[in-house]
Protein backbone atom coordinates (compact mmCIF):
# COMPACT_ATOMS: atom_id res chain seq x y z
CA UNK A 1 0.00 0.00 0.00
CA UNK A 2 1.34 3.44 -0.89
CA UNK A 3 0.46 6.88 0.38
CA UNK A 4 0.31 9.43 -2.41
CA UNK A 5 0.70 13.16 -1.86
CA UNK A 6 -0.08 15.91 -4.25
CA UNK A 7 0.65 19.60 -4.42
CA UNK A 8 -2.55 21.51 -4.84
CA UNK A 9 -3.27 25.17 -5.40
CA UNK A 10 -3.97 26.80 -2.04
CA UNK A 11 -7.29 28.12 -3.30
CA UNK A 12 -8.48 24.64 -4.23
CA UNK A 13 -7.46 22.87 -0.97
CA UNK A 14 -9.82 19.87 -1.07
CA UNK A 15 -9.38 17.16 1.50
CA UNK A 16 -6.62 14.89 0.37
CA UNK A 17 -6.96 11.17 0.41
CA UNK A 18 -4.39 8.42 0.39
CA UNK A 19 -3.94 6.27 -2.65
CA UNK A 20 -4.61 2.61 -2.07
CA UNK A 21 -3.03 1.62 -5.36
CA UNK A 22 0.13 -0.39 -4.57
CA UNK A 23 1.54 0.50 -7.99
CA UNK A 24 1.44 4.24 -7.30
CA UNK A 25 4.91 5.45 -6.32
CA UNK A 26 5.23 7.68 -3.30
CA UNK A 27 6.52 11.16 -4.04
CA UNK A 28 6.88 13.28 -0.91
CA UNK A 29 6.13 16.61 -2.64
CA UNK A 30 7.62 19.53 -4.47
CA UNK A 31 7.41 23.23 -3.71
CA UNK A 32 6.40 25.84 -6.22
CA UNK A 33 5.89 29.53 -5.63
CA UNK A 34 2.18 29.39 -6.40
CA UNK A 35 1.35 26.17 -4.55
CA UNK A 36 0.88 25.09 -0.99
CA UNK A 37 1.77 21.69 0.26
CA UNK A 38 -0.80 19.54 1.92
CA UNK A 39 0.51 16.83 4.22
CA UNK A 40 -2.18 14.33 5.05
CA UNK A 41 -2.30 11.25 7.19
CA UNK A 42 -5.04 8.79 6.40
CA UNK A 43 -8.02 9.08 8.72
CA UNK A 44 -8.29 5.29 8.88
CA UNK A 45 -4.83 4.91 10.38
CA UNK A 46 -4.30 5.20 14.12
CA UNK A 47 -0.81 3.74 13.98
CA UNK A 48 2.25 5.30 12.32
CA UNK A 49 2.14 5.15 8.56
CA UNK A 50 4.65 2.68 7.15
CA UNK A 51 6.25 3.50 3.83
CA UNK A 52 9.38 2.35 2.06
CA UNK A 53 11.99 2.97 4.75
CA UNK A 54 10.26 4.16 7.88
CA UNK A 55 7.32 5.75 9.60
CA UNK A 56 5.43 9.01 9.59
CA UNK A 57 8.28 10.64 11.52
CA UNK A 58 10.66 9.82 8.65
CA UNK A 59 8.19 11.31 6.22
CA UNK A 60 7.73 14.45 8.33
CA UNK A 61 11.49 14.91 8.73
CA UNK A 62 11.87 14.71 4.95
CA UNK A 63 9.01 17.18 4.52
CA UNK A 64 10.63 19.68 6.87
CA UNK A 65 14.02 19.19 5.23
CA UNK A 66 12.65 19.74 1.73
CA UNK A 67 10.53 22.73 2.77
CA UNK A 68 13.52 24.25 4.52
CA UNK A 69 15.89 23.69 1.64
CA UNK A 70 13.74 25.12 -1.13
CA UNK A 71 15.15 28.27 -2.68
CA UNK A 72 11.78 29.75 -3.64
CA UNK A 73 10.26 29.54 -0.20
CA UNK A 74 7.03 27.76 0.45
CA UNK A 75 4.16 27.29 2.83
CA UNK A 76 3.47 23.77 4.00
CA UNK A 77 -0.15 22.91 4.74
CA UNK A 78 -0.44 20.65 7.76
CA UNK A 79 -3.19 18.73 9.52
CA UNK A 80 -3.65 17.93 13.17
CA UNK A 81 -1.85 14.63 12.52
CA UNK A 82 1.22 16.25 10.97
CA UNK A 83 1.51 19.54 12.87
CA UNK A 84 3.19 18.33 16.08
CA UNK A 85 5.67 15.98 14.36
CA UNK A 86 6.73 18.78 12.00
CA UNK A 87 7.03 21.21 14.90
CA UNK A 88 9.17 18.64 16.76
CA UNK A 89 11.35 18.03 13.71
CA UNK A 90 11.89 21.77 13.23
CA UNK A 91 13.78 21.94 16.54
CA UNK A 92 15.20 25.41 17.21
CA UNK A 93 14.20 26.70 13.78
CA UNK A 94 11.58 29.46 13.85
CA UNK A 95 8.17 28.19 12.74
CA UNK A 96 5.31 30.49 11.70
CA UNK A 97 1.87 28.92 11.35
CA UNK A 98 -1.00 30.60 9.54
CA UNK A 99 -4.28 29.44 11.11
CA UNK A 100 -6.99 30.16 8.56
CA UNK A 101 -10.32 29.03 7.13
CA UNK A 102 -11.22 28.71 3.46
CA UNK A 103 -14.20 31.05 3.79
CA UNK A 104 -12.21 33.88 5.44
CA UNK A 105 -11.67 36.92 3.18
CA UNK A 106 -8.76 38.42 5.17
CA UNK A 107 -7.09 34.97 5.19
CA UNK A 108 -7.22 34.89 1.39
CA UNK A 109 -5.72 38.39 1.22
CA UNK A 110 -2.89 37.50 3.64
CA UNK A 111 -1.87 34.23 1.97
CA UNK A 112 0.13 35.76 -0.97
CA UNK A 113 1.93 37.97 1.55
CA UNK A 114 2.81 34.89 3.62
CA UNK A 115 4.23 33.22 0.51
CA UNK A 116 6.40 36.34 -0.05
CA UNK A 117 7.60 36.19 3.55
CA UNK A 118 8.49 32.52 3.10
CA UNK A 119 10.69 33.52 0.18
CA UNK A 120 12.25 36.45 2.03
CA UNK A 121 12.96 34.53 5.25
CA UNK A 122 14.32 31.19 4.03
CA UNK A 123 15.51 30.35 7.55
CA UNK A 124 11.91 30.31 8.82
CA UNK A 125 9.53 27.39 8.28
CA UNK A 126 6.06 28.59 7.25
CA UNK A 127 3.07 26.32 7.85
CA UNK A 128 -0.66 26.75 7.40
CA UNK A 129 -3.56 24.95 9.03
CA UNK A 130 -7.15 25.08 7.83
CA UNK A 131 -9.21 25.39 11.03
CA UNK A 132 -12.06 23.30 9.62
CA UNK A 133 -13.96 20.44 11.26
CA UNK A 134 -11.12 17.99 10.54
CA UNK A 135 -8.61 20.16 12.43
CA UNK A 136 -11.00 21.64 14.99
CA UNK A 137 -9.37 19.87 17.95
CA UNK A 138 -5.92 21.28 17.14
CA UNK A 139 -7.30 24.77 16.50
CA UNK A 140 -9.02 24.64 19.89
CA UNK A 141 -5.85 23.38 21.58
CA UNK A 142 -3.90 26.26 20.00
CA UNK A 143 -6.51 28.73 21.31
CA UNK A 144 -7.69 29.99 17.91
CA UNK A 145 -10.70 32.28 18.28
CA UNK A 146 -10.02 34.65 15.37
CA UNK A 147 -8.84 33.90 11.84
CA UNK A 148 -6.38 34.57 10.55
CA UNK A 149 -4.17 33.95 13.56
CA UNK A 150 -0.41 33.61 13.22
CA UNK A 151 1.61 31.80 15.86
CA UNK A 152 5.39 31.70 16.07
CA UNK A 153 7.08 28.68 17.62
CA UNK A 154 10.62 27.72 18.50
CA UNK A 155 11.55 24.47 20.26
CA UNK A 156 7.83 23.52 20.35
CA UNK A 157 7.06 26.59 22.46
CA UNK A 158 4.85 29.44 21.33
CA UNK A 159 6.87 32.65 21.39
CA UNK A 160 4.48 35.11 19.73
CA UNK A 161 0.97 35.46 18.36
CA UNK A 162 -0.66 37.88 15.93
CA UNK A 163 -4.46 37.87 15.70
CA UNK A 164 -6.09 39.21 12.58
CA UNK A 165 -4.77 40.32 9.21
CA UNK A 166 -2.05 42.53 10.70
CA UNK A 167 0.78 42.06 8.23
CA UNK A 168 3.12 44.72 9.66
CA UNK A 169 2.73 43.30 13.17
CA UNK A 170 3.47 39.80 11.83
CA UNK A 171 6.63 40.98 10.06
CA UNK A 172 7.77 42.75 13.24
CA UNK A 173 7.16 39.59 15.30
CA UNK A 174 9.17 37.49 12.82
CA UNK A 175 12.06 39.97 12.86
CA UNK A 176 12.11 40.04 16.67
CA UNK A 177 11.92 36.24 16.91
CA UNK A 178 14.75 35.79 14.38
CA UNK A 179 17.07 38.08 16.35
CA UNK A 180 16.30 36.60 19.78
Amino acid sequence: MALRMACIPSTAAPACSPSLDPQTPFTPFSVRKDLSLKLCAPEWSQSPIKWRDGSLSTFVARAVEQAASTSVGGVVEVTQETFWPILEAAGDKLVVIDLYTQWCGPCKIMYPKIVELSQKYADVLFLKLDCNQENKALAKKLGVKVVPTFKLFRNREEIAEVKGAKFDELVQSIIEARTS
